[in-house]
């Protein structure tokens, strides 16, 4: 064997003849094209070499003794290690049997003896060319195969490849966990009657059947599938066609289990519902708190009408028992007896309606009944801190949709905290209840006192519970305010006006659009 090395070593050139004088014209014909040459004067050592370097193209001999070059041919392309290399025979030979049977072994072309250098050259070049294209072809496809199962391997929910009988043909390495089965044994299944029991009734109604049978995509969550072991578990699965062109070869399926995120989902809400009821259990005890601090002023409000009712009723005793009572001035004293007991219902009726433990829900609510109902309630503050509460209120503010108890005790509880700072200073002007758009989704409501403003710190500590600048306070109104708005989709916070006091805001949705974010502008104190 005789190697010639050249500036292009990878394409080499299998030369095959027991002549050595045509070995040595087809070696001086080639030697300085590029090509690595290797020579061999029997069909043994052609086959030795061709196995161990692989060469792109042979130029074979057919008329050698011992082993012709038909047989050679056929062993090459019977070995996966040479079946690809070109073969262009070399003979004599010219009649049409001949070149037939050499076509017809895997040759891929015929050079009668005697050749021309010319077109040997040219062949080999173009026969070259083939083989190294199809080779880094062939190589770029398996680089991507490899590619392929790696990503399909390493992805954790299963996935199938279905005919369109519904026969699974491919199954990666989670299916086969997920199913706790080997991929070998769910090669071959029938997909409907493995993951469900009621396949043999009724097929069509199945899930991935309308893509495997029409071609119609599907994604469906929390479906019972069976695994190999007949147990079952809940899954998610999407179901896409596929396709060859135009024509339907069934669906690949990619389906994962997910017993843990539903337990996981249930945990979440049972902790969800946990954080509601103590959520709502604060702010009762809130309620009770607040009127704990309100109570002498309530009982002073509704001491009024009861008074005032006692008087009345004595002065109609006055007049029934004189001689001759005058009936119009004593059907007036029992229109103001009546008047005063609605007086003293109307305010049990409030602190009633302040106390109770409201069920979870929300309601349309009017903004300006809303606050003025709160603002009556917060009258007999008003009239303990020396202070007087204004309503802003202008008649576009639409309707929201909130819990009106919450709604109420937040806004009652920044009003009473208004009149505290406005009295702690001895300021006489009126605390300020207004309420305006606050983009296209929310209403904002603010309460404005005149007091001495809000500590440099107060951005950080206001809504922390238990935090209070009260000798006697417990610090839980403010936080309970914050969660209490949360709740209702809204967002709480406050600013410094200019002009001294302090501005408590907070925000609500509309009763005409979806829930969002609050689009209220960020200040300093937002929270």
């Amino acid at each position: 064997m005789t190697e010639a090395e050249n500036e292009h070593p990878e394409v080499t050139v299998l030369l095959v003849d027991d002549n050595p004088q045509n070995l040595k014209v087809l070696y001086e014909t080639l030697k300085d094209k590029g090509y690595r040459l290797l020579i061999a004067n029997d069909g043994e050592k052609a086959l030795d070499l061709a196995h161990r370097h692989q060469p792109e193209v042979i130029l074979l001999d057919i008329m050698m003794p011992e082993m012709d070059g038909y047989e050679v041919c056929e062993r090459l392309k019977a070995d996966p290690e040479t079946a690809d290399s070109a073969v262009v025979f070399l003979s004599a030979l010219d009649d049409l049997e001949a070149k037939v049977k050499g076509f017809a072994l895997g040759g891929a072309d015929y050079i009668s003896k005697p050749f021309q250098s010319q077109e040997v050259i040219a062949r080999v070049k173009t026969h070259a060319r083939v083989i190294r294209l199809e080779r880094e072809l062939q190589a770029q496809n398996r680089e991507l195969q490899s590619d392929q199962a790696r990503i399909l391997n390493s992805i954790s929910e299963g996935i199938y490849g279905l005919d369109e009988n519904g026969i699974i043909e491919f199954a990666n390495p989670a299916a086969g966990v997920i199913m706790r089965s080997s991929v070998e044994d769910l090669i071959g299944r029938n997909f409907f009657e493995t993951h469900f029991s009621t396949a043999a009734e009724c097929p069509d109604g199945l899930p991935v059947h309308a893509t495997c049978c029409q071609g119609v995509a599907e994604n469906q969550r929390d479906i019972r599938l069976l695994r190999a072991d007949q147990t079952g578990f809940p899954a998610e699965y999407r179901a896409t066609p596929k396709l060859e062109g135009e024509d339907l070869r069934g669906a690949v399926v990619v389906f994962r289990d997910i017993t843990a995120e539903l337990e996981n989902e249930q945990a979440l809400e049972e902790a969800r519902e946990l954080v509601r009821e103590q959520r709502d259990q604060l702010a009762h005890t809130s309620r009770l708190t607040t009127m704990g601090e309100m109570a002498a002023g309530v009982a002073h409000e509704v001491n009024q009408p009861l008074t005032a009712i006692t008087n009345y009723t004595r002065v109609s005793k006055r007049m029934m028992s004189a001689e001759h009572p005058n009936l119009n001035l004593l059907q007036e004293t029992l229109d103001k007896i009546e008047a005063q007991s609605h007086r003293a219902s109307e305010i049990i009726r409030r602190i009633r309606r302040f106390m109770k433990k409201p069920a979870t829900g929300k309601d349309v609510l009017s903004v300006a009944a809303l606050l003025e109902d709160t603002r009556q309630f917060a009258e007999v503050d008003a009239r303990n801190n020396d202070g007087s509460i204004e309503l802003l209120i202008p008649e576009d503010v639409p309707d929201i949709v909130a819990d009106p108890i919450q709604v109420q005790q937040v806004a009652l509880n920044l009003i009473r905290n208004a009149l505290e700072a406005s009295r702690e200073i001895g300021s006489d002007l009126p605390v300020e209840v207004s309420a305006t758009r606050a983009g296209e989704g929310f209403v904002r409501i603010a309460v404005r006192d005149y007091g001495p403003g809000l500590a440099e710190d107060a951005g950080e500590n206001l809504f922390l519970p238990f935090y209070t600048t009260k000798e006697e306070g417990m610090g839980i109104g403010l936080p309970t305010c914050r969660s209490l708005i949360q709740a209702q989709g809204g967002e709480i916070g406050f600013e410094r006006p200019e002009g001294g006091g302090a501005c408590f805001f907070f925000t609500l949705p509309v009763a005409d659009a979806p829930a969002a974010p609050s689009s209220e502008p960020s200040s300093a104190g937002a929270v």
